[in-house]
């Protein structure tokens, strides 16, 4: 959700403004993308799809205890039928999220290829592709 690492992440791939439809949440979750990733594929031609997790990540840090909680607290709201996805493996999440979308019926037969980007050093390195 940081535009600062959006855009030093898509440099580190090679993208120009326009290269590639961006679909951001927190987290980078698959499932969370899956909607916009089936209208990118059927509508406008996607056939590759590029996960992308990086270091120093806030779902890193919380658990779904957690932010429930705060909710309860905060809000007064009860929001125990929310995942929200947190992760405390950075490359086991690219590798599930990967994994997540290959088994999904609505996502079509593409290559995808699993990143994490290191916010310390500028570089992106390969976790795993399908």
């Amino acid at each position: 959700m940081e535009t600062l690492i959006y855009l030093d992440t898509a440099r580190a791939l090679g993208l120009e403004e326009g290269d590639a439809h961006v679909i951001r949440n927190a987290g980078g979750r698959a499932s969370d993308a899956l909607r916009s990733i089936v209208i990118s594929q059927q509508l406008l031609g996607t056939r590759e799809i590029v996960i992308v997790h990086h270091t120093d990540c806030g779902m890193l840090t919380f658990t779904d205890e957690v932010i429930r909680g705060k909710i309860r607290s905060e809000l007064k709201q009860d929001a125990d039928h929310i995942a929200f996805l947190p992760f405390g493996d950075l490359e086991q999440s690219v590798l599930d999220d990967i994994r997540v979308l290959k088994e999904s019926p609505l996502v079509l037969d593409v290559p995808i290829t699993g990143y994490i980007y290191e916010v310390e050093s500028g570089k992106i390195v390969k976790v795993g592709s399908s």
